[in-house]
């Protein structure tokens, strides 16, 4: 589990296609994506991709989330939906600040990409400084 110092950090960490900040908290499609492009880990950085539910993404503040069983559950199975294929590697945890909770994802890259999410690739990438996520057909 990760410590709270280093969840603030990656809260803080404008500048990484590692991290993925939302507001959200019902679309299982932007998350399930988030999850696919971190296991694809495009750029190779053979490390983690977080996806953070209760933080602004421009300006990386706390939403003021107050995170539920059934929160928790909802992104769990995300895993295991049937939905990604092959299935992540990953965890989910809640953390506590004083300005609200934060969902974090860590996932974890796959040892056998693609990892496809409803048959589609997916892969984070930085242009100029803008984190995009992309689909991309034939890299692999």
């Amino acid at each position: 589990m990760l410590s709270k110092e280093k969840i603030l950090e990656l809260i803080n960490d404008k500048e990484s296609d590692c991290v993925e900040r939302t507001i959200a908290t019902d679309d299982t499609d932007k998350f399930a994506e988030a999850i696919c492009a971190f296991s694809n880990d495009l750029a190779n950085h053979q490390k983690p991709g977080y996806l953070l539910i209760g933080v602004h993404n421009t300006s990386c503040k706390l939403s003021g989330l107050k995170v539920t069983d059934k929160l928790l559950k909802n992104i769990a199975a995300i895993r295991s939906d049937g939905n990604i294929l092959p299935q992540p590697a990953m965890t989910v945890h809640s953390y506590t600040f004083d300005e609200g909770e934060v969902v974090v994802v860590e996932v974890f890259p796959a040892h056998f990409p693609p990892v496809r999410y409803k048959g589609i690739k997916f892969g984070f990438g930085l242009v100029r400084g803008v984190e995009l996520l992309t689909k991309w057909k034939n890299v692999y």
